[in-house]
């Protein structure tokens, strides 16, 4: 299956081209693809700040300590795990729920309110958990999409947390659990072997 080869191919990369741009229409490709991931409850608590101006780019590496890639990437998505997002997308979700037949309405209201207890309030470790778990099902999906349209990516957790949320203008309460640099590799550089892996006998039991 190609979703097969697209795993095995995947590679985190250091290397990019800096002179290819990617277009508007290759990144919103890439970004809906990747909001197929799963959500709990269906809330999709993820938001995506796409920089690629030199200056936007120029400003995020100075919060990744200085890691070249943020601008020789054609653009680098700052991934966000909204904590709010159980307040703000549980009624659309319901919504969509008695839209498609999956509920009625009553059913659909019994289902925000379990959602929204089960996660806590905002400003909860619980919410934040919900928030990076959800999101990093969307990341990974986005990286694997990426590959998918031919290009390559970089996730990155190297990064001033609190920097980027001053210089971006996020609510200090979200998380942001990684940064991904997209781009085309760079012509003329290489990758060496892929670094091991574990077996699953090492990480993995049968009960």
């Amino acid at each position: 299956m190609e979703a097969i080869q697209t795993i095995l191919t995947r590679r985190s990369v250091n290397f990019f081209d800096p002179s290819f741009k990617m277009s508007d229409n290759e990144i919103t490709e890439i970004l809906e693809l990747a909001a197929l991931a799963p959500s709990s409850y269906n809330i999709q608590p993820w938001e995506v700040i796409t920089v690629r101006s030199p200056e936007r780019k120029k400003a995020l590496r100075a919060c990744a300590f200085n890691q070249p890639k943020v601008e020789e990437a054609s653009a680098v998505f700052i991934i966000i795990g909204n904590t709010d997002a159980v307040e703000e997308n549980l009624d659309a979700v319901a919504a969509d729920l008695v839209e498609k037949g999956y509920a009625d309405e009553k059913t659909a209201e019994s289902v925000k309110k379990t959602a929204g207890g089960f996660y806590g309030t905002p400003d909860s470790e619980r919410r934040k958990v919900f928030a990076a778990r959800n999101t990093g099902l969307f990341a990974m999906n986005l990286m694997i999409a990426a590959e998918g349209l031919g290009f390559v990516t970089h996730p990155m957790d190297g990064f001033d947390e609190d920097k980027i949320k001053e210089e971006f203008g996020i609510k200090s309460g979200k998380v942001i659990p990684m940064l991904i640099a997209v781009g085309r590799f760079k012509d003329g550089a290489s990758l060496p072997d892929r670094k091991m892996r574990f077996s699953s006998e090492r990480f993995a039991k049968f009960e």
